[in-house]
This record gives C-alpha cells, sequence and structure tokens, in this order.
C-alpha cells in the first residue's frame, strides 16, 4: 500500500510539474540590431563577413524575406516597434533631441509591448539604447513596462562606444574611459547585464528587448584576435578621419578608423557572438524549448563613420540605405526560433513589418491585443498556417524635404522632397519583379498610383510635435 501512495503521489507531482511547465507562457527575447542591413548575415547572402550562430537561429527557425522596419532611422522605428503603430500614427516621427538628455519622449499614455506583457506576468528587460526619452521626463523605460534597464538612454551618446557612462535604471555607472584611455566596451557591459537578466529570471516568463548598438557607426571595437584576424582580409581598405577619443572630444562624433571594413566585420561578428552566448546560455539552463528568440533590425545600412555598404552588399542589392524609403532603407532581416513549434529551416515570404510585434507577442503569451494597434499578428505564418494579410503598409520620414512610402501587394509607392512640393509626383515600382526598384511604372499604372495616394492621404495624422516639412500647427 505504502508502495502504490508513493508511486501516485510520484506521478501526480510529475503530472503536476509537467501541467505547469505546459501552461508557463513562452519566455521572449526581441535582438535588435542598430543599422544592419539586409545582406549583412550569411543567411541573408553576405559573402565576406561569418556569423554562424545567427545563421543557426535561422537554420532552426524561420526567415522572413519581406519583414520591413518601422522606418528607417533610429527613435520612429523603436517607437513604431514597441507600440505597434506605424510612423503616420505613433507619437514619435523623428530623431529629436530632448533636454538634459535623451530624445523627445514617449507620453504616459503610449502602449507598449513591455506594458502589456507586464500585465501578463512577465519580467521584463531593455537593454541597449532606448532613444525614446530619459529617466526626468514621461520617456523613461521604467515607465512603460521595463523592470530594468541598462544602457545608454540618448542615441546621440550612443554614437560612441567607449563612453563616459551608462545607465542602470535610475544611476549613472562610470566608466574607465578617460581621455584616450579606453577600457570599457559598450556593448560588452551591456551584453553581460542581459546575461545575468535571463540567469536572474529564468524561472519565470521573460521579455528581453535587447536593441543593441552594434552595428552602428562608430567604426571600432577592443583589438582583440576578433579584430586582429580581419586587418588584412577586407582589401583594400578604408581609412576614415574622425573625431578621436580626448578630453575635449565631442560625445556625437566619431573616432578615426584605419580599417574600416575590418571593424565593421568584427562588429557584426562581435554581435554574432553574442547570440551564441545567449543561445548557449538558454540551453545551459534548459528553457531553450521554452524561448522564442526574435532577430531584427532597426532600418537598414549607414553610411557615417566609414562605412562602406556598397562593399559588402549591406542592402542585399536592395536600392538605398538608411534615411532611404526605398527597399534598402527599410527592408531588413527578420529570424524567428521556437524550438518544438517553428518547422526549422523556413523561409517564409509573408509581407509583415515591426508593428506586428505587438499583437503577435500578445499572442505568444495569449493575451488580449490592445484595441489601437496597426500590426497584424503573424503567428500563424510562424506556425505554418495561413495568416492574414496587410491591405498596405505606411511609411513617413520626416527628414530630407519629407517622404512617404507604401507597399500595396506586389506594388511600392514612394513621394519624396515634399517640403518643396507637398503634390509630389509618386515613383511606382512592382517589388516581386523588380525588388531593386529600377523601373519606375508610374506612368503606366495611374490607377495604382492614384490607390496609394489616397493610402498616403488616409494614413498620415497630423502630430503637432513632428510635423511634415509643409504642414503648419
Amino acid at each position: 500500500m505504502n508502495k502504490l501512495l508513493l508511486f501516485i503521489s510520484s506521478t501526480l507531482g510529475l503530472h503536476i510539474a509537467l501541467s505547469a511547465q505546459k501552461i508557463q507562457k513562452p519566455n521572449i527575447i526581441l535582438i535588435l540590431a542598430d543599422d544592419l542591413g539586409y545582406g549583412d548575415l550569411g543567411c541573408y547572402g553576405q559573402q565576406k563577413i561569418n556569423t554562424p550562430h545567427i545563421d543557426q537561429l535561422a537554420s532552426q527557425g524561420m526567415r522572413f524575406t519581406q519583414h520591413y522596419s518601422g522606418t528607417t532611422v533610429s527613435a520612429p522605428s523603436r517607437c513604431s516597434l514597441l507600440t505597434g503603430l506605424h510612423t503616420g500614427h505613433c507619437e514619435i516621427r523623428g530623431n529629436a533631441t530632448a533636454s538634459p538628455e535623451g530624445q523627445y519622449p514617449l507620453s504616459d499614455s503610449a502602449v507598449t509591448l513591455a506594458k502589456v506583457l507586464k500585465l501578463a506576468g512577465y519580467s521584463t528587460g531593455c537593454f541597449g539604447k532606448w532613444g525614446l526619452g530619459f529617466i526626468e521626463n514621461t520617456g523613461n523605460p521604467l515607465k512603460h513596462g521595463f523592470d530594468n534597464f541598462y544602457g545608454y538612454y540618448c542615441q546621440s551618446l550612443a554614437h560612441r562606444y567607449y563612453p563616459k557612462y551608462l545607465w542602470n535604471n535610475d544611476k549613472k555607472i562610470m566608466l574607465n574611459n578617460q581621455g584616450s584611455m579606453l577600457r570599457d566596451y559598450a556593448p560588452d557591459l551591456i551584453h553581460q547585464q542581459a546575461l545575468r537578466f535571463i540567469h536572474q529570471n529564468q524561472d519565470t516568463s521573460f521579455f528581453l528587448f535587447l536593441p543593441y548598438i552594434l552595428p552602428h557607426a562608430e567604426l571600432i571595437v577592443p583589438d582583440d584576435s576578433l579584430f586582429r584576424n580581419n586587418k588584412n582580409k577586407f582589401l583594400p581598405e578604408k581609412n576614415f578621419i574622425g573625431n578621436d577619443y580626448g578630453p575635449d572630444i565631442n560625445p556625437s562624433g566619431y573616432s578615426s578608423q584605419l580599417y574600416s571594413h575590418a571593424a565593421f566585420a568584427a562588429m557584426i561578428q562581435r554581435l554574432d557572438n553574442y547570440v551564441g552566448e545567449i543561445i548557449s546560455l538558454l540551453e545551459m539552463l534548459n528553457i531553450d524549448s521554452n524561448t522564442i528568440i526574435l532577430f531584427s533590425s532597426d532600418n537598414g545600412p549607414h553610411l557615417e563613420a566609414g562605412a562602406d555598404p556598397e562593399y559588402f552588399n549591406s542592402n542585399g542589392g536592395l536600392r538605398g540605405f538608411k534615411r532611404d524609403l526605398y527597399e534598402g532603407g527599410i527592408r531588413v532581416p527578420l529570424i524567428v526560433s521556437w524550438p518544438g513549434n517553428i518547422l526549422p529551416g523556413t523561409v517564409n515570404n509573408h509581407i509583415c513589418s515591426s508593428w506586428d510585434f505587438l499583437p503577435t507577442f500578445c499572442d505568444f503569451a495569449n493575451i488580449s491585443t490592445p484595441e489601437k494597434t496597426d500590426g497584424i499578428s503573424f503567428l500563424n505564418s510562424l506556425l505554418g498556417k495561413e495568416n492574414r494579410q496587410h491591405n498596405h503598409l505606411y511609411w513617413e520620414f520626416h527628414e530630407q524635404g519629407g517622404k512617404q512610402a507604401v507597399r500595396l501587394n506586389q506594388w511600392k509607392g514612394i513621394k519624396l522632397q515634399m517640403a518643396n512640393n507637398p503634390e509630389a509626383p509618386i515613383e511606382l515600382y512592382n517589388i516581386e519583379s523588380d525588388s531593386a526598384e529600377t523601373i519606375n511604372l508610374a506612368n503606366q499604372f495611374p490607377d495604382i498610383v492614384e490607390r496609394i495616394n489616397q493610402i498616403m492621404i488616409n494614413e498620415h495624422h497630423l502630430q503637432q510635435n513632428f510635423l511634415f516639412p509643409f504642414e503648419k500647427k
């Protein structure tokens, strides 16, 4: 009898444990590279730089070929991602700076991924570049659902990889970087805090947002074997002369780099190593099977500080770079790994965007999606099922005279220099047959042009703090 009771008790305990494991919401890790182009990864065709860990993520999960960022620069792209709204609706539509530090802040009322997941019981952390406000105003990430933050509040200060300080929540952490004595490489410190967060939250459901600053300018890495092995590998080299570290250095400048190609490659390889360390830690803690990892980028490749995207084919043969609304500026990688749920090695041409993360993450957590969103969950697409499609995607960009773009099925419409002419002509491209946007078909399909024009008119909503150049308050 005692043996029978022991057996029943053990079996019941195992059943309860397994049931608890089944109902625990999956962990979600969103890795957001900074200015990483569509063609910068091996699994997206990169020929010069090795990215084995990110490629492994793709081989064990799903790689999207038509995923788009929120827009073509940092702050509005992050705002769109976190709030589930495109740049015709979201609060922040440009890289406007604010005093005393940081960018124009998110409002108190903004609904974010972190807020929604925190209410669902998730532990939440953000490690990297914020760019949506400061600790002293409404843009503080701790007011937007994050339990922990470590990194840069200000994206201008994030131009420097050896800063004088970083922020740990509301505490300024002084680093061992004074003048030309550079010891603390900020991305490494940020990554160490991210690994610590995983350790600390391994027994609960967590949402980890990792807006790493790699491989954004400036082009600089520690002088380790990764960099040294690259110095004669990417010839001819490109020499960049900038503002070097010193007592009077402008924090928004970029340091000189004699080996721009080698440094850029080493930065991407370093990011790839970070991904490998995250995968290894999840496996060591035995939580990999209940963790969804997403890897993407905030916009297309940059041209600053000696960067050479044409040398590396960083835009994957697409037209344009960062600050363009052509495909090269907004089409970015998206890789999703979810062991046991996503068929390994899948390539998906579903058209989606970073404002789709909000409803998708709500589906991951099995909670209701906020009513106000431009996003559509792509969970079914991840599971190999038929997925609801967007009627269209919309972007606007407030620099360089003002731009708008629309993706409508196979069509892409772009309007430029709206400050000079609000009724500027729309360029039209067939993205399915001409992904490089080389042939303007506007004259041949005036009905499609007019449909896109109406979408541009309807999707843009006046935002008092981020006016288009031709608008008035």
